[in-house]
């Protein structure tokens, strides 16, 4: 089910039977468990577009001169209040020791989030990508040329896809629960959104109608 549409434009060019991409970019934000990321990358391979998910890690890695297995950590999560209290004092100790910000133990959430927005906004000028999270939907909002959009699916259907894939011994429903609350609180903590605010949003769409269909429902508005 949709429960938001906000853009259903069809867009002809002068040359009769061709249509002309509104759209230049695709954001993507999802529930885990959602499959949103396989869907975001069927769209990706549908227009030919590149595909930053896991390949924005290594973006931000690159920029930031740090390895990607440290990005990886801070990817998507907040730093605890405790070390965001006393981050200044750290900051100022690193300073004063000559410590520079390629030391991997004073790379935090927060400066992988200004990262990821930086990377975000590079790739949004180059065009032609799909973006997975990582606030995508929050750093482009006002742009008339991304389609943001929401994948989202029942609670049973997300905790029979993680549990398919992550040790059988972890408590599938808590790692849901814990993921989703750290996703909006990185829009919360570094964008001030509801990360499930439908204002946000183009298109909010249910997993359940299927991978396929929900890329073919997203192509189909990337290029009418």
């Amino acid at each position: 089910m949709i429960h938001s549409v906000h853009t259903c434009v069809a867009v002809l060019s002068s040359t009769p039977g061709r249509e002309v991409i509104m759209f230049k970019v695709v954001t993507v934000a999802r529930e885990y468990g959602s499959a949103g990321s396989c869907i975001a990358k069927r769209v990706a391979e549908e227009l030919g577009w590149n595909l930053l998910d896991q390949e924005l890690i290594w973006d931000v890695a690159r920029a930031a001169q740090v390895d990607a297995e440290t990005v990886a950590v801070y990817d998507e999560h907040v730093d605890s209040w405790w070390y965001r209290f006393n981050r200044d004092g750290l900051w100022a100790a690193s300073l004063t020791a000559g410590v520079t910000l390629e030391d991997a133990q004073f790379f935090d959430a927060e400066t992988t989030a200004a990262f990821a927005e930086r990377v975000i906004s590079e790739a949004a000028v180059t065009g032609n990508c799909v973006i997975v999270g990582r606030g995508a939907e929050c750093v482009l909002q006002g742009r008339g040329d991304v389609l943001n959009v929401f994948i989202y699916d029942s609670w049973e259907e997300r905790v029979s896809r993680v549990r398919n894939r992550v040790n059988s011994s972890q408590d599938v429903e808590e790692l849901i629960r814990l993921t989703d609350h750290e996703r909006a609180r990185y829009i919360r903590t570094n964008y001030g959104f509801d990360w499930k605010d439908p204002h946000l949003y183009h298109m909010m769409i249910s997993s359940q109608i299927g991978i396929e269909t929900a890329g073919w429902m997203i192509v189909n508005a990337v290029k009418r």
